[in-house]
């Protein structure tokens, strides 16, 4: 039967204590020598940005990462008053808006911070920008050999001020890694040579997840946590170095269930067919949600504490399951789709692709909730910055 009139039950519940609780192990592995800068950007990765960001700041975060404007400005009209790197760089429509709202622009070249500059002594103030080094990413940034030169330009601008240097490392995963090696040891050879010139900005970062938990080489003044501040490991060898909690729990609830004969087909091209007398569950749930159509026919899904194969094609707002093994199954019941004990990396595994990915893609209309009683907890929980 059909389920009973209700707000549709998808929802991505955030557990606040999770994010909290990794945000300090984060900081407790840096050292408190090197600032958590926490990296929100992509929705805080699916998370909800101003939640996210909120929580954050009530567990100590000063300074936030974006990848856009819009997504600073976005925090800003949510209160949080402390510093917003912006790393995907700024575009010429956006300049008036960087510097209404205060945030803090990478740049690479000369020809960005002089309009700023010049949009910021109109306003009567002082932009503060981070120089983006590129040591083997190849996708944004100033060549070591070069970076010098575009600090002294820099250091003569009015209306501009150098706050930090930065690079990213190309494997996201490993610290181990030949090139990874190449690049840190290339920055620390522009960094010694800043030094020398006394060009050296006060803040120098360019730990990812991966050389936060195990790369003391890399932290230099802050690392930039992204995956690990959301509970998951970079990688396996990892794991050892951090106790972090996954944040997010993508659940639903079945809507209809139905009896199929042997032979009965389910879903677009009838790709299930049903080979023994079976039960089939609808959720609603699909690939405009973010629940992948590769998981078509493979994934699987957690009810009342039993698995269940998806049963054909994924649909834009629908899935099936197969039930029949779930003793007592009805029309209402939870539904996790990856959380708990359906790790998100085995779901991204089955849909061959990577965690990040899964998280960040689900969609604006699965509304982001707090977990059950932590309402009270973390709104207001601490003055804002």
């Amino acid at each position: 039967m059909e389920h009973p009139s209700q707000a549709r039950p998808t929802v991505a519940e955030i557990d606040g204590r999770a994010l909290a609780d990794n945000f300090t192990e984060l900081a407790r592995i840096a050292g408190g020598r090197a600032a958590v800068l926490p990296v929100v950007k992509s929705d805080a990765y699916g998370h909800g940005l101003t939640l996210v960001a909120r929580i954050l700041h009530g567990a100590g975060a000063e300074r936030f990462a974006v990848a856009t404007a819009a997504e600073g400005e976005a925090l800003r009209a949510a209160g949080l008053n402390g510093g917003v790197l912006v790393l995907g760089g700024v575009y010429p429509a956006e300049y008036d808006r960087v510097v209404a709202a205060r945030l803090t622009p990478i740049v690479w070249d000369i020809e960005t911070p002089r309009a700023l500059a010049a949009r910021a002594r109109a306003a009567g103030r002082v932009v503060p920008v981070h120089v983006k080094v590129d040591t083997g990413m190849s996708r944004l940034g100033v060549a070591p050999a070069d970076a010098p030169a575009l600090l002294r330009a820099l250091a003569e601008l009015d209306g501009v001020t150098v706050e930090g240097l930065l690079t990213h490392f190309a494997d996201a995963e490993s610290v181990d890694h030949a090139g990874t090696v190449r690049q840190l040891t290339d920055f620390e050879r522009l960094v010694a040579v800043l030094e020398d010139a006394r060009l050296r900005p006060p803040l120098v970062h360019a730990a990812n997840s991966a050389a936060t938990l195990t790369a003391p080489r890399a932290r230099f003044d802050a690392v930039r946590p992204g995956l690990a501040l959301y509970g998951i490991h970079p990688s396996p060898a990892s794991r050892e170095a951090a106790c972090l909690r996954p944040a997010m729990r993508l659940v639903t609830r079945i809507v209809a269930c139905r009896a199929l004969a042997p032979g009965v087909a389910v879903s677009y091209g009838g790709t299930f067919v049903a080979r023994r007398a079976s039960t089939i569950a609808t959720l609603p749930v699909g690939y405009a949600d973010g629940y992948p159509r590769a998981l078509s026919n493979r994934g699987e899904v957690v009810v009342r504490g039993v698995r269940a194969q998806v049963a054909g094609r994924v649909c834009m707002d629908q899935t099936m399951i197969d039930v029949t093994d779930v003793a007592g199954v009805a029309v209402g019941d939870e539904v996790v789709l990856w959380g708990g004990p359906l790790p998100v990396e085995e779901v991204a595994a089955r849909a061959e692709t990577i965690p990040y990915e899964l998280l960040v893609r689900v969609g604006a209309r699965v509304p982001r909730v707090l977990a059950s009683g932590e309402e009270e907890t973390w709104h207001g929980s601490r003055e804002r910055s």
